[in-house]
């Protein structure tokens, strides 16, 4: 029951070239971003609500 069109190499090529630049370009420094503001912001909330600013006590 599969229904779709074998593709080409050429295509093939095409589709993983674009595939990488937009993980290189776009996806990598997004989650970069996202994981570094948000272990910040962890750190931030537990110093501010729960074990104090460094040096403290």
């Amino acid at each position: 029951m599969n229904n779709s069109e074998p593709v080409d190499t050429q295509d093939r090529a095409k589709y993983e070239w674009q595939s990488f630049l937009f993980i290189v370009i776009f996806l990598f420094p997004i989650l970069s971003v996202v994981l570094v503001g948000g272990y910040g912001f962890i750190v931030w909330a537990m110093q501010a609500f729960f074990i104090g600013p460094p040096g403290h006590g």
